[in-house]
């Protein structure tokens, strides 16, 4: 039996599949949404929605908060990805704000949306997934770092106006991520010092977790070695 929900966007990627696990290790109920067909059942709560549509957004947030016995009290925002381009004098505004749509926008209508529930039962976490690269801009991605750096500014405001309502809300930023994707995409990275996704799933359960209470407005890094 199950007291506590965890609604986790993007659960099934190269990062979220190791938080859904650290969720349901934990004895969470863990609502994931996805684009796609759901993948076979292992425990979690798998529903079809694009994040990006709010009556999708909304129905995601309406089988989070289903079950009375088991409250939302996370919201974990992992939907995003990364495109690189030239500077941004040669950035199409169509490619620049395709970024923010797949970075920010998810993240916006999901926690727009769980809000007044994490409020109305008490109180909850919000954690949400930036970049180094918000913090340390490197050339030829204009508009990830701009998403990313967009945020850690929501997640920051979000910290500020429902501190009152005991509602906390937190951001880590790691930099690259030992996922398959990545992989391929830098056959000749030295792996050895990025961040793997079952390190940073732990940081992010605890930011979800009572352990965590004290702590709202926080930026985590997560670098591994790199």
């Amino acid at each position: 039996m199950f007291d506590r929900t965890a609604l986790i966007t993007g659960g099934t990627g190269g990062l979220g599949g190791a938080v859904t696990a650290a969720f349901r290790a934990a004895g969470w109920r863990t609502v994931v949404p996805v684009r796609e067909d759901p993948p076979a059942d292992d425990g979690a709560v798998y529903l079809t929605a694009d994040l990006t549509d709010p009556a999708a957004v909304a129905a995601a947030v309406a089988a989070a908060t289903s079950d009375p016995a088991a409250p939302l009290r996370a919201v974990v925002n992992l939907v995003g990805g990364y495109a690189s381009g030239g500077l941004v004098h040669e950035t199409p505004i169509d490619d620049f704000e395709g970024m923010l749509t797949l970075n920010l926008r998810p993240t916006y209508l999901v926690t727009q949306a769980a809000l007044p529930h994490l409020v109305e039962t008490g109180g909850g976490s919000v954690v949400c997934v930036s970049s180094r690269a918000a913090l340390a801009p490197f050339p030829g991605a204009i508009g990830y770092v701009t998403a990313k750096a967009a945020v850690l500014a929501f997640a920051n405001a979000v910290a500020v106006e429902y501190k009152s309502r005991s509602v906390r809300c937190n951001t880590v930023l790691p930099s690259v991520i030992d996922t398959p994707t990545n992989r391929a995409a830098q056959p000749d990275a030295d792996t050895s010092r990025w961040v793997r996704p079952e390190e940073i799933a732990p940081v992010i359960r605890f930011l979800a977790g009572e352990e965590s209470a004290p702590m709202s407005g926080a930026a985590i890094p997560v670098y591994g070695r790199a």
